[in-house]
């Protein structure tokens, strides 16, 4: 790694660390005002924890070495005999890679918003990752779905359809909630949120070119057109379908847009941004609403966003994938002369990562609901989980 893109995969590597607080607002302003400490501390622990454990053994199981199949080794455990203090470009990788792992799981804890007790939410943290995400990055980074030939530029299958459907497993266990839901309590807390997100999000995407280049430069592009382009289909649904449009419309569309458009970011290029962008506004606006008519609890539309917007974008790379654009040896779309064979390795890369997430996940949740317990009592959902669970109140009279 060169000096310029040393510098650049560090920067990415700091906004991607902003965005978990920034998703730690965007999810506080969703929840109710005596849950939104707790949904913060739910994001944080994700800070405090996961680098910690990546760092010691996640890094290690999820790409050491980088060319076997299914999982990693011990290799690089605690990073020994791996890096130098002079190997600065696999460091900063290193811990760019830890800042993925890190938000991955704070994804889901929107979803269980308001009813997870935080003892349980503190063991599924390091479960999930060794047992769920570290397997499904392996197989994607290096393993045999990215063999294969499926395309995963910054972790729409990984992240995204991974936390998605692994959101819909823990929200199955739980349970609705003993209360109705409400109106987001903060929309300004939720934009700010939203803010921060998108600007983490350009590290996200273009930090994972790993080089200060020109395909690093069309995934920001990617990434800028396909957030507006689907927050601004998001609120045309709304104005068409509701008579009005609403900033937390917005603001779920700009999210859908960046989620969908982080699998291709760096394999498209012209007008495909903005049609990812506007196909992942209208179908995850829609698919918001199936947690009513098929009854689970989803608290704050993670498997409406991350999952389906998630999918949307990783098929639709088997339709927009331009490798001649970025002279790269991956397989062409099918708009760009390829044939159905790359749309075939994304179904399958993300069937695979949808089955091993749910029913792992599901029975990680099973395991602690039979040992700990996972659903916080009666009391503390009617008190509200700021003040039963950690003795602290966001607002005071």
């Amino acid at each position: 790694m060169d000096s310029a893109g040393l510098v650049w995969v560090l920067i990415s590597s700091a906004l991607v660390l902003f965005m978990t607080p920034g998703l730690a607002f965007f999810y506080g302003g969703m929840d109710r005002r005596r849950n939104v400490l707790n949904m913060l501390m739910m994001n944080f622990y994700c800070i405090l924890a996961v680098p910690v454990l990546w760092m010691v053994l996640g890094y290690s199981l999820a790409q050491v070495p980088f060319e076997s199949d299914f999982i990693g080794g011990f290799d690089a455990f605690i990073l020994q005999d791996l890096v130098t203090a002079g190997d600065g470009g696999t460091l900063a990788t290193i811990a760019f890679l830890g800042m993925f792992a890190a938000i991955t799981p704070a994804l889901i804890s929107g979803a269980v918003a308001g009813r997870m007790k935080f003892g349980a939410w503190a063991l599924f943290v390091p479960l999930w990752l060794f047992i769920v995400y570290v397997p499904i990055f392996k197989w994607v980074y290096g393993g045999w779905l990215g063999q294969r030939g499926s395309l995963d530029f910054a972790g729409g299958t990984a992240i995204h359809v991974n936390a998605g459907i692994a959101a819909l497993a823990a929200v199955l266990v739980l349970g609705r909630r003993r209360v109705d839901p409400a109106p987001p309590h903060s929309m300004p807390l939720v934009m700010i949120g939203t803010g921060i997100l998108w600007f983490g999000w350009f590290g996200f995407n273009a930090g994972s070119a790993l080089a200060a280049n020109g395909q690093a430069a069309q995934a920001f592009m990617n990434t800028f057109l396909a957030g507006a382009a689907a927050g601004l289909a998001w609120i045309v649904v709304e104005w068409l379908r509701d008579g009005r449009p609403s900033n937390l419309g917005a603001a779920s569309g700009i999210v859908a847009g960046l989620v969908a458009i982080t699998p291709a970011a760096g394999y498209v290029s012209g007008i495909a941004p903005i049609a990812i962008g506007a196909v992942a506004g209208v179908a995850c606006c829609y698919a918001v609403r199936l947690k009513t008519k098929l009854g689970y609890d989803d608290a704050l539309d993670v498997v409406g966003v991350h999952f389906v917007g998630g999918l949307v974008g990783s098929l639709l790379i088997g339709f927009f994938a331009n490798p001649t654009f970025f002279e790269g040896s991956f397989s062409a779309g099918i708009f760009y002369g390829g044939s159905t064979k790359l749309l075939v390795e994304q179904a399958l890369a993300n069937g695979v990562a949808i089955v091993w997430s749910f029913v792992l996940t599901f029975i990680i949740m099973k395991a602690l609901a039979a040992t700990i317990g996972v659903r916080a009592d009666e009391q503390a959902e009617l008190t509200g989980l700021d003040l039963a669970l950690h003795s602290e109140t966001a607002y005071h009279d």
